[in-house]
């Protein structure tokens, strides 16, 4: 069973990962065979390596995650609520997002999911 202390590791190295804009950081949080759902009801990423190219992706718009509040755990499971200022289309925007993460025994995020939508991107 993964401690608390390798779910909140994970959490924070997850939000450093995109403050360096550094995908590896990302993608060393994950299993070898993680899963992505980012957000939710989109195609899934499967293994290192999907994850990894929509991680280059998602860091080239230089997109920081700011944490709105504690992580939440339970059981093997981290919540997380964030927000995403951007610079996106000419325009000012945030993303206001809440991940969830499920571990592996080994403390290594085994399923991730992002849930946000329309309503959740703010123009500022």
């Amino acid at each position: 069973m993964s401690t608390p202390e390798q779910m909140l590791a994970a959490v924070h190295a997850y939000v450093a990962a995109f403050d360096a804009g550094d995908p590896e950081m990302a993608v060393a949080i994950f299993a070898e065979d993680a899963v992505v759902e980012d957000p939710v009801g989109t195609p899934l990423k499967r293994g290192h390596e999907e994850i990894r190219a929509f991680y280059v992706a998602s860091m080239a718009t230089g997109a920081k995650l700011v944490l709105d509040g504690p992580v939440r755990l339970a059981e093997g499971h981290a919540a997380f609520a964030f927000h995403v200022p951007l610079h996106f289309d000419g325009k000012d925007m945030e993303i206001h997002v809440i991940d969830t993460f499920a571990f592996n025994a080994e403390g290594k995020v085994r399923e991730m999911r992002a849930f946000f939508g329309p309503g959740n991107m703010i123009a500022k």
